[in-house]
């Protein structure tokens, strides 16, 4: 399969102090920063050259099902991966025995999950 990796995404407690950190302390840019509904939280993506990786902070709400135990040092959400075809792409990785854990679908766009081998989420999206 193609597949070019994007951005990895880690999860956050506090959206406005991440932001802050990574902004203030590490001189990256914050490139967006919006509410996803269908995940129960809020995104951000900062980077710290143009055109370079993209670093994408996930903070879901109280409730959410993403919302598990927090362990410091333990904060990695995704990696993401930019395919040229979602759905041919969902079909090999099911044919190649890998269950689609997570699909989202906010209406303008849509992305899955599988697990790799240890548990963390890979994101795909076209």
């Amino acid at each position: 399969m193609e597949a070019k990796f994007v951005y990895t995404g880690i999860r956050v407690r506090d959206m406005d102090r991440a932001i802050a950190f990574y902004t203030g302390v590490l001189g990256m840019k914050l490139t967006g920063r919006q509410r996803i509904e269908v995940a129960s939280g809020e995104v951000a993506n900062l980077v710290s050259e143009e055109g370079g990786h993209e670093l994408e902070l996930n903070c879901y709400d109280k409730g959410s099902k993403f919302d598990t135990p927090y362990t410091p040092g333990e904060g990695l959400d995704h990696l993401a991966f930019s395919v040229p075809d979602l759905d041919k792409a969902e079909e090999e990785l099911k044919r190649l025995g890998h269950r689609v854990v997570e699909v989202l679908d906010t209406g303008k766009s849509r992305w899955f999950y599988i697990e790799d081998p240890d548990g963390n989420y890979i994101e795909f999206l076209g």
